[in-house]
């Protein structure tokens, strides 16, 4: 069945068991993510991957795998990105099972009208077709006050319209920026405090500028030894560390949905070009290059360990240099083998 904008937050933080299939699509592939991972929360799953590849050369593996039952006894919910037309089998099969016991959610570009993989969503009571588009003006706003609930964040429009603007509308940016102010001002569900400009100015998205781009940049390229020369320059104990991460996260954000098109089957030049104004002219050589080097997972690795060192630098007294050192290597190391 077809999900309204109105319905779809009830549909992914109040899961039907009925429902085992979650096909997230449209321009806004990070809202989809958002949306998939409300939704692997409510379930209170964890996340298996599956490939598309995989279930084009073996359709019978998706109803494999939703039927698996965990080693642990814990829920399980099977991931799958970028979902091709190579899924439409595997999902036919799955729609048609008499029972299974992980639901399945796929993440899906833009899919047109005549999509057989959208169509057995849309008709069957057993799935769910969603299409995410970037929110603008009062949407935004809108949706920045609901995701800031999620996190115990009070949001004022003028407050939520700044956050929105800062993060282009991003909902994924958007979600990281969200905590951060979350553990900030140490809110919660439970402890619901009002977010104001003040701790914006003090976190906020812009904060990441200049040359720390350029340290995430070389970790993602593999340049080992100019990475480790720069890294030497930082002073012992500076404060650094966050703002580096940060931009860390936003190359990342920029590269996840790309290279997810480019494993979709679009040409990388045309994705290149599709970026526009969004990529500087100087920076375009070397984000072809990382397209090139990473897969989706790999990017999705990184930026899982990039939250979790974040995190750590916040609330550890561990030295920042050496932290953020340690990590942005391992990342050079990674990308050099690759």
């Amino acid at each position: 069945m077809k999900a309204s904008k109105a319905s779809i937050a009830r549909t992914v933080d109040q899961p039907a068991d009925a429902i085992r299939f979650y096909l997230f699509h449209g321009q806004d592939e990070s809202q989809s993510r958002g949306l998939a991972a409300r939704l692997i929360e409510a379930l209170g799953a964890g996340k298996s991957m599956l490939g598309s590849g995989a279930i084009k050369s073996d359709p019978a593996a998706l109803v494999d795998e939703a039927g698996a039952m965990s080693l642990f006894g814990g829920k399980r919910a099977v991931w799958i990105e970028p979902a091709t037309k190579d899924i439409e089998e595997g999902v036919a099969a799955l729609l048609e099972a008499p029972a299974v016991e992980n639901p399945v959610i796929a993440i899906a570009g833009v899919l047109t009208k005549t999509s057989a993989l959208l169509k057995m969503a849309e008709a069957s009571p057993l799935a769910v077709a969603f299409a995410s588009y970037a929110p603008e003006g009062q949407d935004a706003e809108r949706m920045v006050a609901d995701m800031g609930r999620r996190y115990g964040l009070k949001i004022a429009p003028q407050v939520a319209a700044r956050i929105a603007d800062a993060c282009g509308n991003d909902q994924a940016i958007v979600g990281q920026e969200l905590q951060k102010f979350a553990l900030f001002i140490d809110a919660s569900p439970q402890a619901p405090k009002e977010l104001d400009h003040g701790s914006l100015d003090a976190v906020g998205a812009q904060s990441a500028e200049g040359d720390f781009l350029r340290l995430a940049d070389l970790a993602l390229a593999g340049d080992i030894n100019e990475l480790t020369e720069e890294l030497g320059l930082l002073p012992p104990g500076s404060s650094e560390g966050i703002p580096v991460v940060r931009s860390l996260q936003r190359r990342l954000l920029m590269l996840a949905p790309a290279r997810a098109r480019v494993e979709r089957g679009e040409r990388l030049d045309a994705v290149m070009a599709s970026m526009g104004r969004a990529l500087f002219w100087k920076d375009k050589g070397k984000i072809e290059r990382m397209l090139r080097k990473w897969t989706a997972d790999g990017l999705a690795t990184v930026a899982e360990r990039a939250g979790q060192l974040e995190r750590s630098l916040m609330f550890s007294s561990a030295p920042e240099r050496e932290s953020l050192s340690e990590e942005l290597l391992a990342i050079a190391r990674k990308a050099r083998s690759l």
